[in-house]
């Protein structure tokens, strides 16, 4: 049983296990989607993200009836802001961005509406949640150590942005052995010329960084596995 990937079918041996493999929904929070939040407040459009929630919900359905492992990430500081460096917030303020202001447009601050996963998509009893303060959900968090725990080898991707948070993490679950997948039309970015670049790159090489399929793709191959 595989999914009919590019540039080649996932996963490479045919052995598709649903109970080997988790779905990573990346960062589908508030302040990255609404109109008001952090995103459109640094000057960009969330409506591609937006645009994707349908089908990722219908996908989200899809590989928990399968029997895979929904992992959903949300990237934020801490409500103390003790993570939070010089640096840090000084790009914060460049861009007029303030962490803290006391109320519910704090951005990317833990406890605060902006941090929830948006009511569209919201995680069921069972699902993983790992909550970062980097691009990557595997730095400085206990996401590898969870996957392992569970015996998961392979990795479904989706979420935002394609160009950051997803890539970034993508790169660190390859180096890590595992086998990924990226579902195109389950990524967006506020910028559709780093979306583009950011899947052509997972498939230089001959798929250095793993596979890239569409959504649809990956729901009929769940579904053969399943039923097989």
């Amino acid at each position: 049983m595989v999914i009919a990937a590019k540039p080649f079918d996932y996963p490479y041996d045919g052995r598709l296990d649903p109970e080997r493999t988790a779905l990573l929904v990346i960062d589908m929070q508030n302040n990255y989607l609404a109109p008001d939040g952090y995103f459109a407040r640094r000057g960009y459009d969330p409506a591609p993200m937006r645009a994707i929630v349908p089908m990722l919900a219908r996908l989200v359905d899809a590989a928990r009836a399968a029997g895979c492992r929904i992992v959903w990430t949300r990237q934020g500081n801490r409500a103390d802001l003790a993570d939070a460096s010089p640096y840090d917030l000084w790009r914060a303020a460049r861009a007029g961005i303030v962490f803290d202001d006391g109320g519910d447009a704090a951005a990317l601050l833990r406890g605060t509406p902006g941090f929830d996963i948006v009511d569209e998509l919201r995680p069921a009893p069972g699902d993983i949640i790992v909550d970062k303060t980097a691009n990557g959900a595997f730095c400085q968090t206990d996401l590898d150590m969870v996957l392992h725990a569970q015996g998961i080898t392979h990795l479904l991707f989706s979420g935002i942005t394609t160009d950051v948070c997803v890539h970034t993490t993508l790169r660190e679950a390859v180096d890590r052995k595992y086998q990924c997948l990226t579902v195109i039309d389950c990524c967006a970015s506020g910028d559709a010329y780093a979306h583009e670049a950011a899947i052509h790159m997972i498939t230089v090489e001959d798929g250095i960084f793993g596979t890239i399929a569409t959504a649809d793709a990956v729901i009929a191959g769940l579904g053969s596995a399943r039923a097989g």
